[in-house]
């Protein structure tokens, strides 16, 4: 793509009410990079507002006016990838997640329990394993792309799977128990695939560690086939509830 460019963010996709979710909002930047991209996100992008993308030392840097939202560059990621579950097991851990009602971002854009489906994706993971202690270990869901997120070629747009390995993540790293307050700083993704709209495909996070403020979490995404099409390394930062809401 050229630069400068225009970008602009539809209401659609917010996750905070008032804020693109991030996972949408990384993987629009990262179409300015050629192959796996790490995209860093310094305030709350905008909806319905137009954004300006330029060439910033090496990468892409999006601002807001003055203000720096976020920049990209290439990277090259690595993350431990484990047997995917069957489809039937992620979608029973689906039955596990976060009750509605504790739901601090209801209508995400992702995971928001708000969004009807067709519109929202709707990707609500929850502990793989039953016997597991709280969120501590993999968390799973399914997840079928509809056609409208596909390009003419029918394979899933690019900001789709970086938005499908968002909230996942967010959920392993913390705020699946409602007492943690998270907003994506860092997502890292390799696309080694994209999925066809209706493909079945099984989404799997897990944390890594904590830092402070900083929550790490991996996640991948499996093809119907069995076999890993993206994974995706995020940093998530402690906030204020507020923050997170999108009210301060």
């Amino acid at each position: 793509m050229k630069l400068p460019a225009r970008l602009e963010i539809a209401r659609r996709y917010c996750g905070p009410p008032k804020s693109a979710n991030g996972g949408y909002a990384c993987g629009r930047l990262a179409a300015f990079i050629e192959g796996d991209a790490e995209v860093t996100l310094r305030s709350p992008p905008p909806l319905d507002k137009p954004m300006q993308a330029v060439t910033d030392d090496g990468g892409v840097a999006l601002y807001d006016g003055d203000k720096l939202i976020g920049s990209a560059k290439p990277c090259e990621i690595t993350v431990d990838i484990p047997p995917a579950p069957a489809f039937d097991e992620a979608h029973a851990a689906e039955q596990r997640t976060i009750p509605a009602a504790r739901h601090n971002l209801p209508t995400c854009f992702v995971c928001g329990p708000q969004r009807e489906p067709g519109d929202g994706l709707r990707i609500h993971v929850g502990p793989l394993h039953p016997d597991t202690s709280g969120w501590s270990g993999p968390l799973a869901a399914t997840w079928i792309p509809r056609p409208d997120l596909a390009d003419t070629s029918g394979l899933v747009r690019p900001e789709f799977v970086w938005a499908a390995l968002d909230c996942p993540t967010g959920y392993a790293a913390g705020f699946s128990d409602g007492n943690v307050f998270l907003l994506l700083g860092r997502q890292s993704v390799a696309i080694y695939r994209r999925p066809r709209a209706g493909e079945k495909c099984i989404v799997l996070a897990q944390e890594v560690r904590r830092d402070g403020r900083k929550h790490h979490a991996d996640g991948v995404l499996y093809g119907e086939d069995g076999q890993a099409i993206a994974v995706c390394k995020a940093v998530w930062i402690a906030v204020d509830p507020a923050v997170m809401r999108g009210e301060a």
